[in-house]
């Protein structure tokens, strides 16, 4: 399954804090069709993500019937975005 859609990139403060972009609702429902196949415990999904030229291997966090997808330091400098910005995200579900 691949998907691709565009998120605003937030920060969240908690204890342990970490940046995300969320899944729009749509694509939510799909991910959520396909996630008893793929997750391996507490919902979380695999997943190869990119953004701009940059991909990664993460996994998607279930949250309030979405998913977030987490995007690490590496990334958010080596494609220059920010808390705030509009970014286009594409997702291979890894089987």
């Amino acid at each position: 399954m691949d998907l691709e859609f565009t998120g605003e990139l937030w920060f969240w403060k908690g204890p342990a804090p970490w940046h995300f972009i969320t899944v729009p609702e749509q694509e939510c429902g799909e991910l959520g069709a396909a996630s008893s196949a793929v997750t391996y415990g507490w919902g979380m999904i695999p997943v190869t993500a990119r953004v701009g030229a940059t991909v990664w291997r993460t996994s998607l966090f279930p949250k309030d019937g979405r998913y977030l997808v987490p995007v690490r330091a590496g990334v958010r400098q080596a494609e220059g975005i920010e808390v705030g910005d509009a970014v286009t995200v594409h997702l291979s579900v890894d089987v």
